[in-house]
């Protein structure tokens, strides 16, 4: 348990898993109270609504064809992801639920902060510069300022 921190009875983990969001996962591990509960939430964020191929898929069927895969390919890693931090969870004694929702990043976490009796929300530290992988921003400003509870940002592990 970090120095200044009790443990929480209720965590909101915002994560996707990547190397940054893997750190806040073990943060909200770490912060849980013994027995405690991690809600951990996974924001797809707009964007992917129009990874569709315009520029290559010429025919409608390939088009449709393409978005179902692109839709369960996601599907398929977002599942795999929640059952290894569930594993985790159980291994730890803590209860788990996972929550997977389309938006912008900053305000479905609000929104689910808002709606659920959590105690905290853990999240992961942007990406190095010069560090591989897509870029999505978490307008940091715009969730401090819907938030109504503690906010801690999990250093990313590369620095």
């Amino acid at each position: 348990m970090p120095a200044g921190f009790a443990p929480a009875r209720a965590v909101l983990l915002a994560s996707h898993g990547t190397p940054g969001a893997r750190a806040a996962e073990a943060l909200a591990f770490e912060l849980c109270a013994e027995g405690g509960r991690v809600h951990h939430l996974v924001v797809v964020p707009e964007f992917w609504k129009g990874m569709l191929g315009d520029d290559w898929l010429n025919n409608a069927v390939v088009h449709v064809r393409f978005g179902r895969y692109v839709e369960n390919q996601l599907e398929r890693e977002i599942a795999e992801h929640g059952q290894q931090v569930e594993a985790e969870a159980k291994r730890r004694g803590l209860g788990y639920a996972c929550e997977t929702r389309l938006g912008d990043p900053a305000e479905c976490l609000a929104e689910v902060a808002a709606a659920g009796t959590h105690e905290l929300v853990v999240i992961g530290s942007p990406r190095p510069k010069g560090a591989p992988g897509y870029r999505s921003r978490l307008a940091v400003e715009k969730l401090v300022a819907r938030l109504r509870l503690p906010l801690i940002v999990a250093p990313h592990p590369g620095r």
